[in-house]
């Protein structure tokens, strides 16, 4: 039997596990570095997703709670917009990924893993990510601890305005 140690997964094993939606929940705390939050605008904030698919998966999502893009004005709309463009402008400067993932999951059966607050997510991807590891084991690495990526990245979005 092969084992895989991820010890920061207790953490989730051992939360709350109530139906707040993390969306709202955790912009109203002032733990930015606990929430993993990064920047604050005016309609929107980013946001670190706490099980990635590659390291920098990161998130851009308005602080209105709705579920699907078409209920969000033109000020949410044009601010997810450009803190996306921010975001692959920084995780470019910090990793230099190939390429990027970007997208909205609208609905559970589009892959959302939480459905009821909107939120775009912004992935970083190298030549190579997708390996025998992923395919064969049916194990992904992550070569960099999340509070890592955060310190990295915090920096940069601090120069935002």
């Amino acid at each position: 039997m092969e084992h895989l140690w991820a010890p920061w997964r207790m953490q989730y094993v051992v939360q709350d596990k109530s139906n707040d939606c993390i969306f709202c929940s955790l912009p109203q705390s002032s733990e930015d570095e606990k929430n993993r939050i990064l920047f604050r605008g005016k309609t929107c904030f980013v946001i670190m997703n706490i099980y990635p698919y590659n390291n920098g998966h990161i998130m851009v999502s308005p602080f209105k709670h709705s579920n699907c893009i078409t209920k969000l004005d033109n000020e949410e709309l044009n601010e997810l917009g450009t803190l996306t463009q921010h975001c692959v402008r920084l995780l470019s400067e910090v990793y230099a990924p190939d390429g990027f993932n970007i997208g909205l999951n609208l609905g559970k059966v589009a892959g959302a893993g939480f459905d009821e607050h909107l939120h775009n997510h912004i992935v970083p991807r190298w030549a190579g990510d997708t390996n025998f590891m992923p395919i064969i084991g049916e194990t992904k690495v992550h070569p960099e601890h999340l509070k890592g990526t955060y310190d990295k990245l915090l920096p940069l979005f601090q120069n935002l305005t």
